[in-house]
């Protein structure tokens, strides 16, 4: 075990380097509320790769694959894992360039949701996009924070708030900028980490003939492509990334980033190409700690680490720390300027002529007040792949419905929202999670059919589909889609009610005519 001083040491050293460089990045270059939180047309290539890529593998990459790995079906859940990392990616691509298209100066999916389909469901929208990035912030806390416990004894909150209040810092300073920034360094470190400490770990276990005869041994279906168990998770697992990917803030704003329509493309499509193998390594470490018997049904979540015990000394392990601490940061502060983002975004409309100061002092507050509600949960030691999957739940039972806003006239909100509900109870109906919640309701539980995440994730996702195709073939929205960036004003210049006001019947029908 690495000591618990060197363990914090260490930490304290990469979240003050890491810390300096978003805000040495930012300085001078915030010079807005629309620099803040959309960075809009700054990001090249490269370095959108590099932010999607950061941005997305948090530290949830070496628990949530391992633990699918190691107790969630072997290697077609890895695999299941490793795609459904990459679908949204390449969904973004069509996705974001219909958005750039629509809506070039906005800032939100929220101000979309709030345009296209007005209050109803935009609060729909809202409620669960913000959960969702609340949920990853407060898995991310919780992922580091019980890798640093495992290793070196740190207690939990120690990690949470230290690592927390640095990303809060530098992130509600510099926003988006920021994060960009660190992200693209980050990227440059994590990768060779991940790479050499997979391959150390296969040298030091005795290769991987050595690990492949341990698993048949231990467990033949772990490498069993056609294990069923593990074929239904990568199957939901799917739509459960999907989902949630596509109500992320973070992404959307690198949509807005993206300094063109081939830089987009580009990017997207490369990180899409990236995140496949590095879920692949670190879900592999599942399985190697299945098969050598260090993981159970208590310790599967923290597979990677086990492995890591066994395999390397104490001073491979500190820099794996590292690699932790570098994780958890290139995904919190995306987290956190999303949701900073969102705020401000809706503070503007909902406020009655709000100046300046207001907008940043309201954004900003209101996001340190999230993230501190995070980190309090991440303190607390819950499974991160059962936090992930709670969240990707409600995302998947609303995605659908919303993302087709962009593309079709007819559907009103009405039909998003009811589409969005039915597939919502469907999904609540097999969600094994909620079992414990819902059994406060008496007879309930009793009512409902066999749990199933599978039948869970797609039952959603298909109702919320089918819902959408009724709604879309028997409404008459008629929205005029070419005008939704017209009732998206700059935050930098106030208007006189504080907000856009979505669309009546008698604008619609002047704007269609």
């Amino acid at each position: 075990m690495v000591s618990t001083t060197v363990a914090l040491g260490a930490t304290v050293a990469v979240v003050l380097a890491f810390s300096a460089v978003g805000l040495l990045a930012a300085r001078g270059r915030v010079r807005s509320i629309e620099d803040f939180i959309s960075a809009r047309d700054s990001a090249d290539r490269g370095t959108l790769t590099a932010t999607l890529v950061a941005s997305s593998m948090g530290v949830w990459i070496l628990f949530s694959p391992a633990e699918a790995g190691a107790a969630f079906g072997g290697l077609p859940a890895i695999l299941g894992y490793a795609l459904g990392s990459a679908i949204p990616f390449l969904l973004f691509i069509p996705v974001g360039l219909r958005i750039r298209k629509l809506l070039p100066e906005g800032h939100s999916l929220t101000e979309f949701a709030y345009a296209r389909f007005g209050p109803v469901m935009y609060g729909f929208i809202l409620a669960i996009s913000v959960f969702y990035m609340f949920v990853f912030l407060a898995a991310e806390m919780t992922g580091i924070a019980g890798a640093l416990s495992l290793v070196a004894g740190v207690p939990l909150w120690t990690t949470s708030l230290l690592i927390g209040g640095f990303v809060l810092v530098y992130t509600v300073y510099g926003g988006l900028v920021a994060s960009i920034v660190t992200d693209t360094v980050q990227t440059l470190v994590i990768l060779p980490l991940l790479a050499v400490g997979f391959g150390g770990a296969l040298l030091a276990l005795g290769g991987p003939g050595e690990i492949h005869a341990s698993a048949t041994a231990a467990d033949a279906a772990l490498l069993d492509l056609g294990f069923r168990p593990g074929l239904e998770f990568g199957v939901y697992v799917v739509f459960a990334i999907l989902g949630a990917n596509m109500l992320n803030q973070g992404v959307w704003q690198r949509v807005y980033a993206a300094d063109g329509e081939a830089t987009l493309r580009s990017g997207f499509g490369t990180a899409a190409v990236l995140v496949v193998p590095m879920v692949l390594l670190s879900g592999l470490f599942g399985v190697a700690a299945a098969a050598l018997g260090l993981a159970g049904p208590d310790t599967a979540s923290i597979a990677f680490f086990l492995v890591l015990q066994e395999a390397f000394p104490s001073w491979v392990i500190l820099a794996v720390v590292v690699l932790a601490v570098l994780l958890v940061m290139s995904s919190a502060d995306t987290m956190v300027n999303a949701i900073a983002s969102v705020v401000t975004a809706d503070l503007a409309r909902l406020l009655d002529d709000p100046d300046q100061r207001t907008l940043w002092l309201g954004g900003r507050g209101l996001t340190v007040a999230v993230a501190l509600g995070a980190i309090a949960i991440g303190s607390q030691g819950y499974s991160v792949l059962e936090l992930f999957l709670t969240a990707d739940l409600l995302a998947a039972a609303v995605f659908v419905p919303f993302l087709a806003g962009l593309y079709t006239r007819d559907l009103s909100g009405v039909g998003a929202v009811a589409a969005s509900v039915a597939a919502l109870a469907v999904g609540i109906a097999f969600f094994p999670l909620l079992r414990g919640p819902l059994a406060l309701v008496p007879g309930l539980v009793e009512s409902l059919p066999a749990p199933s995440f599978l039948y869970s994730f797609v039952g959603a996702t298909g109702v919320a589909a089918a819902g959408t195709l009724v709604g879309t073939l028997v409404g008459s929205a008629g929205v005029d889609l070419d005008s939704l960036d017209r009732r998206i004003r700059s935050l930098d210049e106030p208007v006189a009610d504080g907000g856009v006001e979505a669309p009546t019947d008698e604008e619609t029908e002047v704007t269609d005519r």
